[in-house]
């Protein structure tokens, strides 16, 4: 359940999350003023009441489970694992950047509402621990990369590979060698929903069986995402599966799909600002002599600088892959699944031409 604006998240939530105090100091205003037999009959009436509602933290017995997901792709697993049973914050929203994103004063008061805060890891959101330490809040932090294999940035050269693997992930992207993206192997958004599945169960028992039947219910549609995937793929000749992309972002769909990834074109991500007349030239001749037909964008950048790139290389600029986070709700990338099947018709339309 995504939450509304702040306005209206209050009131639902003073409705949903009526605790005891409230309630009993509604019930302690009204006797007052009644005499003490009527005192003592409200106290009688409210008792079963307020033990009803003596309980901490989310659950089902103080209404949806509060949580956080720090980018709108991992906010759309959380939400297709809790369903109606949490209440659901995306601090980057549709077609936002995580890696440029700048937390509000807004964001410290979601932190500190939080029963549970979602996050990727992995390097992925570096002002998330300066942001949690500044709300003040005492949510669990669920990391949902914890489970996958991860593996070294696309591209990059590695004196450590070793240590970029799983076992030594959290000390080896300290120093930027391990790829965060790893929702673009279906495998691995497999592995964070089951993620997803137990921090949600640890948080609200009441409600695990529903967790559980959730997460098995979206695990079955994810892999049937991941065969598909693979039979759309395998229609392109394998000479062609070559990405330039804005962005390091397609390691792990490359790894599992048979592709590979060429970061020439990273210096005109967003976290690079425009590459410069000199590295424009350099670019342009290296797309020429690969031969590919197409180079891709994404959706969280101007295309600006690609479109100039593009033709002055004399290829196609695809239409922009979704790739940090997901697109506007309607659009072909509104959900995972559909930015998934989009990304993967875009590519095989481009590189098949």
């Amino acid at each position: 359940m995504e939450r509304a604006g702040r306005g209206e998240r209050e009131k639902g939530r003073l409705a949903g999350r009526a605790g005891g105090a409230r309630v009993s100091g509604k019930a302690e205003g009204e006797g007052m003023g009644s005499g003490r037999v009527l005192t003592l009959f409200l106290g009688a009436l409210f008792l079963p009441v307020l033990a009803a509602c003596g309980g901490e933290g989310g659950g089902s017995e103080s209404g949806p489970v509060n949580v956080v997901a720090t980018y709108s792709i991992l906010g759309d697993l959380v939400e297709n694992v809790g369903g109606e049973n949490v209440e659901l914050t995306t601090l980057v929203g549709p077609n936002g950047d995580v890696h440029t994103f700048e937390p509000a004063p807004s964001d410290n008061a979601e932190l500190a509402e939080a029963d549970v805060i979602f996050e990727n890891g992995l390097g992925f959101e570096t002002w998330l621990d300066d942001l949690y330490e500044s709300s003040g809040s005492e949510a669990e932090r669920a990391r949902v990369t914890d489970d996958v294999e991860t593996r070294p940035i696309a591209g990059e050269e590695h004196a450590h590979e070793e240590e970029a693997g799983h076992e030594g992930g959290e000390h080896a992207h300290e120093r930027g060698e391990v790829d965060p993206h790893a929702w673009h192997d279906v495998r691995n958004a497999v592995v964070m929903v089951g993620s997803i599945r137990d921090a949600l169960s640890e948080a609200d028992p009441a409600n695990a069986a529903a967790y559980e039947r959730n997460a098995g219910r979206y695990i079955s549609e994810l892999e049937e995402l991941d065969a598909d995937v693979q039979e759309q793929v395998d229609s392109i000749p394998g000479e062609d599966r070559v990405l330039f992309t804005s962005h390091d972002t397609f390691g792990y769909f490359a790894g599992r799909y048979g592709f590979e990834v060429d970061t020439a074109l990273a210096s005109a991500s967003t976290e690079t600002g425009d590459p410069s007349a000199g590295e424009t030239a350099d670019l342009v001749e290296e797309i020429e002599e690969s031969g590919v037909t197409a180079i891709f964008g994404e959706n969280v950048s101007d295309p600006g600088v690609m479109e100039g790139i593009a033709a002055e290389a004399r290829v196609e600029l695809a239409p922009p892959l979704y790739t940090d986070a997901l697109g506007d709700p309607g659009s072909e990338g509104a959900t995972y699944v559909e930015m998934v099947r989009y990304n993967v018709s875009t590519m095989s339309e481009a590189l098949r031409q």
